[in-house]
Parts: C-alpha cells; structure tokens; sequence
C-alpha cells in the first residue's frame, strides 16, 4: 500500500516537472525568436525616460544616493553609528550603499512587475506576441538603473578611498541571484494584481515594511536576540548581508546562506512560470 502511494507521488512529481521543463523551454523558445523586440523595447524605454532631460542618468542614481548622504549624515555624525570590524571614516556610509544597491534592484523589479500586465493591458490585446517577454523588458531597464548605480558607487567609493578587491566579483552571481528571486516574487504578485487590484496598493506598503525588517540603515549586530528570530524569516537578509560582506569588508559571502535562498528563489520562479502560464489567456479577457 505505502509502495503504491509513493509510485503515485513519484509520478505525480515527475508529470510536473516534466510539464514545468516545457514551459520553460517554451518560452525560452518565444523569447529567442522576439530577442530583436526585446532589446529594442528596452533601449526605447530608457531613451524615452530620458529624452528631454538634460542630466539624463544621473537622476536614477540620484535618489539612492541622496538617501545614503541623508542617513549617513544622520546615524553617522550624529548618532555616532559604527561598523564592528572596520575603522573607516566612512565606514557607515559605504555599508548604506551596498546595502541600498542590493535592495533597490529588489524593489525596482518588484514594483515593474506589479503593475506590468495592469499597464500594458492594451498592447496584449492588439499583438500576439510571447507575454514572457514583458517581465523580460521591464528586468532589463531596471538591470540598467542599477547598473549605472553600481558605477556610480564605485566612483564614490574611489573617492572615499575605499579599497577594491577580488571579493567584489561575487556581485555577478549575486546580482543574478537577486533577480530570480525578485523576479519570482514580481511576476506573481503582477498576475494577482490582474485580478485582485488591492494587491497593486498593499504591496508597496509592505516593501516599505519590509526595508526596515532588512539590516541596510542599521547593522545586524545591533539587533536584540530576541528580535533577530523575526529577521531571519526574511529571504532577502542573506543576498543583502552578501553584497555587504562583498563591498564594505572584501569578504566571500556565506555560501549556506545563499544556497538557502537560491532554493527559494527557484520555488517563487517555478511557481511565477507556472501561474503565468495557466493564467497568461485569462488576465487577456479580465483586462
């Protein structure tokens, strides 16, 4: 009896995964075919946000930026915040800003989503085109912001003579990492919102939440015991802990840590693929 029900669950999961490898593969397929489509969508966005601006880029650095000289001025100067293990000037500055790379890219790919389906309702409507791509789109523009951020942290950096090193080559996997996990969660509440809009109005509500349950304005270290519990529920503590071991103390992040989010990261994905499969025709008619 338990030998035929666990040959029943095996089945089970293997039909599943076998149907989950095709509908990646499927819209891998879709994605190649439309890649011409994508990369244009992506370079017109960015020239239209910035067409008849005269600082073009500068003004998507500018608000992170502006936060870390805000915070730093405040927790650093007046507060007298430091850093446990490093004696630097700017010690507390540099940890805001590796903590603010991390998250910005988080919240930017999240609210994209969010509204992604919701604001192109029309357009799926008109074209018959693999909707994959507009997730697709949207991750490559906010890739581009925070890569453009990333430079012009390391100019600061520079000239707050903070020193580089090899460790910083882990932001390639790691901001890789970070845009499966936020595309995952993205892409699924950006299909719930289709049709449950009060998603559209909590979720910014929680991100906000969530930037304060995340150790970016303040260290880890300082946290009670008692309340650290609460913080490791959070799936994005390790990826952001990551870039700050990274960039403030050149150090190798933990892989346990990552290799805990990264099986997350893939459940939300696989999960995002399979919901936005089964119900890509649906959010066509409710919009």
């Amino acid at each position: 009896m338990l030998y035929s029900i666990g040959i029943a669950k095996f089945s089970v999961i293997k039909t599943f995964l076998y149907v989950l490898v095709g509908v990646i593969l499927g819209m891998l397929s879709g994605l190649w075919q439309y890649r011409y489509f994508v990369w244009s969508s992506i370079r017109n966005e960015l020239i239209s946000k910035f067409a008849r601006s005269k600082f073009s880029g500068i003004w998507m650095i500018a608000n992170p930026l502006a936060q870390v000289a805000i915070y730093a001025l405040i927790l650093s100067s007046v507060l007298a915040a430091k850093l446990p293990g490093i004696e630097h000037q700017y010690a507390y500055a540099i940890y805001l800003m590796a903590g603010l790379l991390a998250w910005t890219l988080f919240n930017d790919i999240v609210l994209r989503c969010l509204n992604l389906f919701v604001e192109n309702g029309n357009l799926m409507k008109k074209m018959s085109f693999p909707r994959i791509t507009l997730p697709v789109v949207a991750v490559g523009t906010c890739s581009v912001n925070n890569f453009l951020l990333l430079v012009s942290m390391f100019a600061v950096f520079a000239l707050l003579g903070h020193q580089f090193s090899l460790a910083m080559l882990w932001l390639f996997p790691l901001t890789f990492l970070l845009v499966v996990f936020s595309v995952g969660i993205g892409l699924m509440l950006g299909i719930l919102n289709v049709f449950i809009r009060d998603v559209g109005q909590v979720v910014p509500i929680v991100l906000q939440m969530g930037f304060w349950f995340t150790p970016i304005v303040y260290p880890l270290d300082i946290v009670p015991l008692r309340f650290r519990e609460i913080l490791d529920w959070n799936p994005l503590l390790p990826i952001v802990e990551a870039y700050q071991q990274v960039l403030v103390y050149g150090m190798s992040p933990s892989i346990e840590g990552l290799a805990k989010v990264s099986l997350v990261a893939l459940f939300f994905m696989f999960c995002s693929l399979y919901l936005f499969r089964r119900a890509s025709s649906e959010m066509v008619d409710v919009l």
